[in-house]
C-alpha cells in the first residue's frame, strides 16, 4: 500500500501550465543532485529562492529535529521534495527525497507568485483557535531580499473560525492556494531521486520495544563515523553524525536493509537512528539542531 503527499487538483491557469507542465526531466542516473539550469535569475548561483517547510506541531523531537521541507527550489532550476512513502510501519530508514528541474523562467514566476501570495512583511494570518497544529511557513528569496511568511493551522482552521478577521481569512486563502500550486511541482514524470552531498543522522540510544509491540528487529552495524557524536538536543538525549564521500555511500547502502525503527551498533551500543538528507543549503548538523 502507498500513500502520496497531498497533491491537490487546481483548475487550470496559464501560471499553472508555466509552472508544472513544462518542467525539464533531469539526466538519467540512481541519484542526482539535479543538472543546473542557464543562469539563475535569482537568489545566487545555486541558491535557495523558495521553502515551504511545516514547524512546531505535536512530534517528537527526534522527528523535529529530522524533518524535511516539503519543497525547497534553487535558482539554478532544481526542486527538491519528499516523494511517496509506504504506508507501513515501521517506515523506511531512508526518506523517498526526489529532485526535479524548472526553467529559470518558471522559477522567476514561481517567485513572483508566491510575493502575490503574501509572502512578504506586513501580512496577517491571524491566529486560529486550533492546538498543537503545525505553522506552514513560506520563504521566497527575490531581489528584494529573503522574506517570510507564517500562518499557523493553515489547512486545519475552520473556514468560519471566530477569531480570524475576514481579512486574515482572505490573507490564508491566498496562501493556501499559492501552495496547492506549488503541489504541481512534485506530480508528473522526470522525478529522480535526490543524492546529497551530506547524509546527516540524528542519534539517540536505542530502547527495546514494550511487551505490548512486535520482538526486536535485527540489528545493523553502523558503516559511518562512531555514534552518537554531537550533541543536539542534550535533555532529549539526541546527538548528530553527518556522512560524506564513501562513509556515506556505505550508510545509504546498508540503510537498503532499514527501517525506521532498526537498532544501528556502532561501539558495542544500539541507537536509534533518523537519517536526513541535507540540502543543497545546508552544511551540517548545526542545521538541524535549528529546527523548530
Amino acid at each position: 500500500m502507498t500513500t502520496f503527499r497531498g497533491l491537490r487538483a487546481v483548475a487550470a491557469a496559464a501560471t499553472l501550465v508555466l509552472l508544472g507542465a513544462c518542467a525539464q526531466p533531469i539526466a538519467d542516473g540512481e541519484g542526482v543532485a539535479g543538472t543546473p539550469s542557464s543562469g539563475p535569475p535569482t537568489g545566487g548561483a545555486g541558491g535557495l529562492v523558495l521553502r515551504v517547510k511545516h514547524t512546531g506541531g505535536f512530534v517528537g523531537p527526534d522527528a523535529l529535529a529530522g524533518r524535511l521541507p516539503e519543497l525547497s527550489v534553487y535558482a539554478d532550476g532544481r526542486v527538491i521534495f519528499s516523494g511517496p512513502t509506504t504506508a507501513i510501519y515501521p517506515g523506511p530508514a531512508l526518506p523517498n527525497v526526489l529532485v526535479r528541474m524548472l526553467s529559470p523562467e518558471q522559477v522567476t514566476e514561481l517567485t513572483r507568485q508566491a510575493v502575490a501570495a503574501g509572502v512578504r512583511p506586513g501580512t496577517d494570518f491571524g491566529q486560529p483557535g486550533v492546538a498543537d497544529a503545525t505553522t506552514t511557513e513560506v520563504t521566497v528569496v527575490t531581489g528584494a531580499g529573503e522574506q517570510t511568511a507564517s500562518a499557523n493551522a493553515l489547512r486545519e482552521a475552520r473556514p468560519d473560525d471566530p477569531r480570524l478577521t475576514a481579512a486574515q481569512k482572505q490573507a490564508r486563502t491566498k496562501l493556501t492556494g499559492f501552495l496547492d500550486r506549488t503541489d504541481e511541482l512534485t506530480s508528473g514524470p522526470g522525478a529522480q531521486p535526490y543524492r546529497p552531498e551530506i547524509l546527516a543522522a540524528v542519534v539517540r540510544p536505542y530502547v527495546e520495544p514494550g511487551d505490548d509491540l512486535p520482538g526486536r528487529p535485527q540489528a545493523v552495524q553502523w558503516p559511518g563515523p562512531a555514534l552518537p557524536g554531537e550533541p543536539l538536543a542534550e535533555p532529549q538525549k539526541l546527538s548528530c553524525v553527518t556522512v560524506t564521500g564513501e562513509q556515506r555511500d556505505a550508510v545509504l547502502k546498508a540503510a537498503k536493509d532499514a527501517h525506521a525503527t532498526t537498532p544501528w551498533v556502532s561501539g558495542g551500543n544500539g541507537w536509534t537512528v533518523t537519517l536526513r538528507p541535507l540540502l543543497p543549503d545546508e552544511t551540517g548538523c548545526a542545521d538541524l539542531k535549528a529546527a523548530r
